[in-house]
């Protein structure tokens, strides 16, 4: 229950909201209880004979006023707590979002996006409840309790310990299931969270699944996975279900003892009817609390586990922060420098990059080639800081990037990843997204711009509503050479120090590719560029040229001086050029597995 503490910053902010429906409460309840009272005092008005008209008017009218005042007390105080319980989720929902997206990668690695899914949904929803609903109730419960036990020992102090006889059994009752219904939960949020993966990752890879025919062993393993949740739920109903009647149980007994003892003393004589009818009315005013405080145990524990889960993700810190010192805030011109660098992935020993060292100038050209599995994208994540290196330095302008903040370095770098990503929004939203397009004129003028380059532009106008054509998820109504296209415009229209492109041409023709290196020429001249590609066609103009080859530097030079070494590299363009020459890419393919 400790972890639920996390949550008193967030209800500090409404602390007045709270007050006055913590207040409502109690005013609620206040008025409620008093008309048993009231009733109490009109029967022994009836029994004594001595009562008019007025005196019954009377007690009508008082009996209606509690109940119209306590009607909009509990109003009130519903309106105002549950309305802050859905601000406490606005807020959690926000922190929790900003949280994300300033994680490094490598938590992206070790958490699915099934089990990030579920705790933005289903544990934030269940931290809602205890916001609002639970300790409402809780608070509503106690008064309660404090009012009926105060007038019923005021009525008759015996009748009251023999009515509480079968309550003592509550407390031990309640911690028990308290514990079973917490740990119940916790396996159906942590099922549930493996089920949101399996959904996600069959929606993502929904063509290969059809391509691969492999619809029934999908719905075979959704379902053993379903079917585990719901057995998991049905146990946890289980509990719940019995739970609810043992209390109900409890409130049975202490009532039948009442009217048991409490008719004997009205038969004597030492109680009166009225007496009698208001001790009833008030322990059954108190046996609803009794039982609602099971429901609210229920709420906390599931709140408990599902703000664990929460705080999982908020008390993680980055493994890529920004300097504990003033960061450095520079206009950078683009000089890259990578000092004996290596690297392996978080959790792993195998070194994907080993003592990488190289410089290029600012304005420079460098590529980097190598096969599937060298090293060479791992390079480009370093140069954006997505990773910091096991060992080594990287610098940009001669500042190691460790000492720069993130915003300003990243700014600096325009990054075209290998799997090319566009948002669910129009295209021209998804090209302007790395800078300001507040001046609507020039951002046009940008944007057009760089889907030229992209050999963009004309696909885009061809299209019905041109670059304000809403997007599908992942882009997924352009082809796959169109959204490679899309991210490389993207970059280009950002304008950066730095140009990264990943293996961005990767899944255009060879004629689009030259077509696109032609436009790129002047717009790599301006600025610093890393070019990794497995197209020697896309390098040839590189200052310098690395060969990676398992993770280390095996060629580096000019695309002359490594055509004169004879090596893995002019041997991967002497497959390229067979390749073009009898029109079989599967050469090609079978190129990157020999470098």
């Amino acid at each position: 229950m400790k972890e639920l503490l996390t949550l008193l910053p967030y209800l500090r902010r409404y602390r007045v909201r709270i007050a006055i429906g913590l207040f409502a409460v109690v005013l609620a309840n206040a008025f409620s209880l008093a008309a048993p009272y009231l009733i109490k005092e009109a029967i022994d008005a009836l029994e004594q004979q001595g009562a008019t008209r007025d005196v019954i008017v009377r007690y009508v009218l008082l009996i209606l006023g509690t109940a119209i005042v306590a009607g909009a007390a509990r109003f009130t105080m519903r309106q105002i707590l549950n309305g802050v319980s859905r601000w406490v989720e606005f807020d959690l929902r926000n922190r929790f979002f900003q949280q994300l997206l300033h994680l490094d990668a490598a938590f992206f690695g070790r958490m699915s996006t099934g089990e990030i899914m579920s705790r933005a949904t289903n544990d934030i929803a269940a931290v809602r409840m205890v916001a609002g609903p639970a300790y409402m109730y809780l608070v509503n419960t106690f008064a309660v309790s404090l009012f009926a036990l105060t007038l019923m020992i005021w009525i008759d102090p015996w009748l009251t310990l023999v009515s509480m006889i079968p309550m003592l059994a509550l407390p031990p009752v309640t911690l028990g299931f308290g514990k079973l219904i917490h740990e119940r939960f916790e396996a159906i949020q942590e099922r549930f969270g493996t089920m949101s993966t399996m959904v996600q990752e069959n929606l993502a890879g929904v063509r290969i699944v059809k391509a691969y025919g492999q619809e029934e062993r999908h719905i075979d393993r959704f379902g053993k996975v379903a079917t585990d949740y719901l057995e998991r739920n049905l146990s946890l109903a289980r509990v719940s279900g019995l739970f609810h009647p043992l209390l109900a149980l409890f409130s049975g007994v202490a009532m039948a003892s009442v009217l048991l003892v409490g008719g004997r003393s009205v038969i004597q004589g030492s109680m009166s009817v009225g007496d009698l009818v208001a001790f009833t009315l008030y322990l059954g005013m108190l046996t609803w609390p009794m039982i609602a405080l099971g429901w609210v145990v229920n709420l906390f524990q599931r709140g408990a586990a599902s703000m664990r889960r929460i705080n999982e993700i908020l008390n993680t810190h980055p493994a890529v922060t920004d300097p504990f010192e003033v960061p450095a805030h520079l206009v950078p011109r683009g000089e890259i420098e990578f000092r004996n660098v290596s690297f392996r992935y978080p959790g792993t020993r195998r070194l994907v990059l080993r003592n990488v060292s190289f410089c290029i100038p600012a304005g420079g050209m460098l590529a980097v080639v190598g096969a599937t599995g060298s090293g060479k994208s791992t390079l480009v994540s370093l140069l954006v800081r997505l990773y910091d290196p096991s060992e080594g330095e990287i610098l940009l302008d001669g500042t190691p990037i460790r000492q720069i903040d993130l915003e300003s370095l990243r700014s600096s770098i325009g990054m075209v990843p290998q799997e090319a990503f566009l948002f669910s929004d129009t295209i021209r939203e998804n090209l302007s997204i790395g800078f300001d397009y507040s001046d609507a004129r020039h951002g046009e003028r940008r944007v057009r711009q760089a889907a030229t380059i992209a050999q963009l532009d004309s696909a885009v106008l061809n299209l019905p509503k041109g670059y304000d054509t809403l997007l599908g998820e992942r882009g997924v109504n352009l082809s796959g050479g169109q959204k490679q296209r899309a991210t490389l415009a993207r970059a280009i229209a950002r304008d950066p120090a730095v140009l990264v492109l990943d293996d961005a041409l990767s899944a255009v023709d060879t004629h689009t590719e030259a077509e696109i290196l032609r436009g790129l020429r002047t717009v790599l001249r301006e600025r610093t560029s890393v070019v990794v590609s497995h197209r020697v066609s896309a390098v040839l103009d590189a200052d310098l040229i690395l060969v990676l080859d398992d993770g280390e530097v095996v060629e580096r030079g000019t695309h002359v001086e490594l055509l004169k070494l004879g090596g893995t590299y002019a041997k991967l363009l002497r497959r390229q050029l067979l390749a073009e020459e009898v029109g079989e890419e599967g050469v090609l393919a079978g190129a990157e597995g020999d470098i």
